[in-house]
């Protein structure tokens, strides 16, 4: 064989699976890039037995925050640098975090600090969405649009969170914008006036603690503000992207719309598959480990969110990794050791453990299909917000982004074993059925297993590069 045809790895002898469908194959990579897809393939430098094992794209977890500004008091955990590494550990490849726009200042120059934050620390690639929170005339203007054109085609807002919230007219702006520049909203849909007067009304009773979290934000203020936000984007003619879906009521809301014919997406976590009311009524700082926003809801909420993701109303299953420390006054406890649910920062880690607890949760409990899985996982967000067919998919030319996974692998998870920054899980002692063994990042091995559950890490630190986005990939729904 003429040695300039060598493929760099071959993976043999696999059941490959796309968003499409599964089959028995071999994959070729050269140049970091998948060149073949076949049988019996010629021998490359180096091969790799995959039987019995599944070989899926690389995760893409397109919903998560990693080394933003501090947040009342609270810092986050990790940086690019952990965050990066958990994520490879959990079979994702690419993470899309937020460069979060702080009140006054310059979009861009949060851009040009998250660049700096990310260069040299970054094992896997990723992209940017943007948080808007005052978005002046120059910004709709001038910043918006030449950020949209470098490869920033999304950005987040917030109708809830004093500081970060917007009012109707400034979303209405902000989609008209996404309309005539080719670029996507997403939206924290929580009535954020809602939630104040009654959060009010709970502390002015006595009722502050962490359970009253729940009862501050319910689901109607997520049920009022999906429909609100639907209608704003009907009425500009543009998309919308409802994130962290938590409740049966917001997700009737987004089949309303999609049954209307509107151009409604959606994404929903494992934490509100998986978590409930009944873990924030958990004795002391044990309730704080499963206290974000939305609140987590209850059982026949996730029993419905799981039918929303096998009936194709969500698109995508993000982690929303939001890693504050439950020890120590920079995290959990920012706001001192009293547990008033209006004092502890929400949010909770996931990086990792998105995929496994998905796969075992969806795919091994038979409510989704393999297919479903790598569809809502990496498919779909590539896709969705401009990285297909580059990430998300095994196709020849796309990046060789690759889990290889053990369906059969038994794991007990523990922090212990994870590779964030973080001090906990909010899923300690969970068993789950299936886990990646082996993660490749543009053909590098970037996480293996090995002697023990932490398995061996690539050091390659700074190697992820950050990727722009195209507006007319971005405007292509799956």
């Amino acid at each position: 064989m003429d040695a300039s045809n060598e493929y760099d790895l071959v993976i043999r002898g696999g059941t490959l699976v796309t968003a499409g469908d599964g089959f028995a194959a071999d994959l070729a990579v050269r140049d970091g890039r998948i060149a073949a897809i076949g049988e019996a393939l010629p021998a490359g430098r180096e091969e790799i037995d995959a039987a019995g094992l599944l070989v899926l794209p690389g995760g893409v977890d397109a919903h998560c925050h990693i080394d933003e500004p501090p947040y009342g008091g609270a810092y986050l955990a990790d940086d690019f640098r952990s965050a990066s590494r958990s994520a490879a550990c959990g079979g994702t490849t690419t993470i899309v975090p937020f460069a979060n726009q702080l009140p006054g200042r310059p979009l861009r120059a949060a851009v040009e600090d998250y660049h700096r934050r990310a260069e040299g620390n970054a094992l896997i690639d990723y992209a940017f969405h943007l948080i808007v929170s005052d978005p002046t005339t120059s910004l709709l203007g001038q910043e918006l649009p030449a950020l949209i054109e470098e490869g920033y085609t999304s950005f987040k807002v917030f109708m809830t969170y004093a500081g970060y919230q917007l009012e109707d007219p400034a979303i209405l702006d902000l989609l008209a914008l996404t309309r005539r520049e080719g670029a996507l909203l997403m939206v924290h849909a929580e009535n954020g006036h809602c939630v104040h007067w009654q959060s009010q009304r709970l502390a002015a009773a006595g009722d502050t603690g962490l359970a009253a979290h729940g009862r501050a934000a319910p689901p109607l203020v997520e049920r009022e503000a999906t429909h609100r936000a639907i209608a704003l984007a009907e009425l500009a003619g543009a998309r919308v992207l409802l994130v962290h879906v938590s409740s049966a009521e917001a997700l009737e809301q987004i089949r309303w719309g999609q049954d209307r014919g509107l151009p409604v997406l959606a994404e929903t976590c494992p934490q509100y598959l998986l978590s409930g009311q009944d873990d924030l009524e958990k004795p002391g700082w044990e309730a704080a480990k499963f206290l974000c926003s939305p609140p987590p809801r209850g059982a026949d909420d996730a029993e419905a969110l799981w039918r929303g993701l096998a009936q194709g109303a969500f698109q995508l299953a993000s982690s929303d990794h939001c890693p504050y420390r439950l020890e120590g006054p920079e995290g959990k406890r920012s706001q001192g050791e009293e547990l008033h649910f209006q004092k502890v920062p929400p949010g909770v880690p996931g990086l990792e453990t998105r995929l496994p607890l998905l796969f075992h949760e969806g795919v091994q409990r038979g409510r989704l299909s393999l297919q479903q899985f790598v569809a809502l996982t990496a498919t779909n967000p590539a896709r969705i917000y401009g990285l297909y067919p580059r990430k998300g998919g095994l196709a020849v030319g796309g990046d060789a982004d690759i889990a290889l996974w053990d369906p059969a692998r038994r794991v007990t998870i523990r922090h212990a074993d994870l590779h964030d920054a973080c001090d906990y899980t909010p899923y300690e002692g969970r068993e789950v059925e299936g886990w990646p063994v082996l993660t490749l990042s543009r053909g590098e091995r970037v996480w293996e297993r090995g002697e023990g559950e932490r398995g061996r890490v690539s050091e390659a630190y700074g190697r992820g590069r950050f990727l722009a986005r195209t507006r007319e990939r971005a405007a292509t729904a799956p």
